[in-house]
């Protein structure tokens, strides 16, 4: 596996435990995890259900492009995209269980 693989699924842990610390907060909870889902139903259309690691790192490393797009309009209620960084980490941790050379 890539450096630059294992060095974005540590990004990609931190970032999931960052916000679920911040989730929570039942205030923020609904809404973080909407963009969550915004960011993960985009990475669904953009690399499909079949993937490995790399093909996950390298789309990560776009991610920032398209991700602030697609939850503003998904989840046009978000408001402030101040966690726009950890939401895009979790989804990408998330969705990284289901690449074909996943090891935990």
């Amino acid at each position: 596996m890539r450096s630059s693989v294992e060095t974005a699924r540590q990004e990609w842990e931190d970032g999931h435990r960052r916000l679920s610390a911040e989730a929570r907060d039942p205030t923020r909870r609904e809404r973080l995890l909407a963009q969550v889902d915004a960011v993960t139903y985009e990475l669904r259309r953009r690399i499909g259900q079949t993937f490995t690691l790399d093909e996950l790192a390298d789309a990560y490393l776009d991610a920032e492009r398209w991700s602030r797009e697609v939850v503003s309009e998904r989840v046009p209620e978000a408001g402030v995209l101040g966690s726009l960084e950890l939401v895009e980490a979790s989804a990408f941790h998330l969705y990284a269980r289901g690449a074909t050379d996943f090891e935990p």
